[in-house]
């Protein structure tokens, strides 16, 4: 090993450490914090993600990445550290732009944010929340304009969660969705609905936690290497794949909604906690690629966690834990689980209608960033775009625009990602079922584990080593497409709603 890339080592581990101390301060402020401790580890989060920062676009750094990729001192090096030094490098020159000054105001900007959303979400107030918004919009416009100034500043924002999309190929995978779903969600918003009388209730709470530790077992999350806490809105995070955290939400009158919470992260959970330990502490260990991320939590909630057969040899063990399960049949479970209704709040959504929830999201963040759309008028648009594609209007802002955390954090341009990890996931499928027999046959079986591992071994285990359109390319064999999700939609609820071909 030459002395510039242990050189280039030593400085990771010491970036690294700051980084995890703001991700643990962070994890910290979501989960268990008092309200009144708020400020002080803010300034503490704010401090550590600075100096995390600051090493990440020092002179330092610079010289070392420049020295490792002259092609002499580059084409020495193993695959694994050719990506961390091509990709730090373009990370460097991208971030090197950024005023420290900057950084530091969007950090704590963020962090204001978030507390000020919680608390509007919790009161349905929108103008505690509006202020706040208004800044993360104008932050987020003027770090892209020093981070990617030769980009129109929404498809910078996209390619950023998903590299190699644009505003132009997700219009167009979408308005396919949007020609093949309207009428099939027509034809079954039309038929008899289920009756789901028996899932109104009071649910225990502590008992739903031991239901999400059932589930989390039984999908292939590690504990040895995972722990679970609670907050407002469930998210993933990680420090390594030896340290994965997961959240999640308890409504005591919704258990569906924890069980599928806990699903869903775990699905994010079991990426994290099977890559390549040896990517640990560079940029090829977490996956960057939110796309693709979204793409494993939902294969696992929806695809997984919504066939009748994911239940059948646990359906009596949920029973045991929430006792009200047994006065429920498992094809009543099954038909409430794939209930298709126009509903307010996305995480609660089925996996039909969830896909208008997304292209609302994405509609209006393409308003904000590209029509300038006020934050006074989002309340408005947001409504109007809920009736437009569901035919409903929020009561309030709690169950209208304040619903999701994402903006409050910044996060503009990640909505669409969670309808491309759909989308992946029909590809996926279908190449499950050609190396490994019927999806059905193994679920019904027990033989989950089964899939984690082939998800292991073909997405898992590569981190951020590969992008989406390459994982598809040597997962699937083929260019992304929605045509294999749309096939998986027809069919399936075809046969739940009993509905004519």
């Amino acid at each position: 090993m030459s002395e510039k890339l242990k050189s280039l080592q030593q400085y990771l581990e010491k970036m690294n450490r700051f980084n995890h101390v703001a991700n643990l301060l962070y994890w910290d402020l979501r989960t268990v914090a008092p309200k009144e401790g708020f400020e002080r580890h803010a300034d503490a989060m704010t401090y550590f993600s600075t100096e995390a920062f600051q090493m990440g676009t020092s002179e330092e750094l610079g010289s070392l990445l420049a020295e490792l990729s002259v092609p002499e001192e580059y084409e020495k090096l193993d695959d694994k550290w050719k990506f961390v030094v091509k990709k730090m490098k373009e990370d460097y020159d991208r971030d090197k732009r950024i005023p420290k000054e900057l950084y530091e105001r969007f950090v704590r900007a963020q962090a204001e944010s978030e507390h000020a959303w919680e608390e509007a979400k919790n009161t349905s107030d929108y103008a505690v929340f509006a202020p706040h918004l208004k800044e993360m919009i104008a932050l987020t416009k003027e770090i892209t304009a020093y981070t990617d100034p030769d980009k129109e500043v929404y498809d910078a924002l996209l390619n950023q969660y998903e590299e190699g999309m644009d505003s132009a190929t997700i219009d167009h995978i979408f308005g396919e969705l949007k020609k093949e779903l309207v009428p099939l969600v027509e034809q079954i918003l039309a038929a008899k609905e289920p009756d789901d009388s028996k899932f109104h209730g009071s649910f225990d709470v502590d008992a739903q936690a031991k239901v999400q530790k059932m589930l989390l077992d039984y999908i292939g999350f590690s504990w040895e290497k995972g722990a679970v806490g609670t907050t407002e809105h469930p998210f993933t995070l990680n420090f390594s794949s030896k340290d994965v955290r997961i959240t999640n939400h308890y409504y005591e009158d919704m258990p569906i909604s924890s069980m599928f919470s806990a699903i869903h992260e775990g699905g994010h959970a079991i990426f994290e906690q099977n890559v390549n330990p040896e990517y640990d502490g560079t940029i090829a260990g977490s996956c960057r690629y939110m796309g693709l991320h979204e793409s494993q939590s939902r294969f696992y909630e929806n695809v997984l966690g919504r066939n009748k057969n994911f239940w059948l040899p646990i359906y009596e063990k949920l029973g045991e834990l929430l006792p009200q399960f047994k006065e429920i049949t498992l094809d009543e479970f099954y038909r409430e689980i794939n209930h298709v209704r126009n509903s307010f709040i996305r995480t609660e959504a089925d996996e039909l209608t969830y896909c208008f929830h997304i292209i609302i999201r994405y509609e209006i963040e393409k308003a904000i960033f590209r029509e300038g759309v006020s934050v006074e008028e989002l309340p408005a648009l947001w409504n109007r775009k809920m009736q437009e594609y569901l035919k409903i209007t929020p009561a309030n802002d709690a169950e209208g625009i304040l619903q999701d955390m994402h903006w409050s954090g910044g996060s503009f341009g990640y909505f669409p990602s969670y309808l491309l990890g759909s989308i992946y996931d029909g590809m996926y499928l279908e190449q499950i079922e050609k190396d490994l027999g019927s999806i059905d046959t193994i679920l019904a079986e027990g033989r989950i584990l089964e899939i984690t591992k082939w998800l292991n071994e073909k997405i898992h285990r590569f981190g951020s080593t590969r992008t989406p359109k390459e994982t598809l390319s040597a997962v699937c064999g083929k260019e992304v497409t929605a045509e294999p999700i749309i096939r998986y939609f027809k069919e399936k609820y075809t046969k739940v709603y009993g509905l004519e071909k």
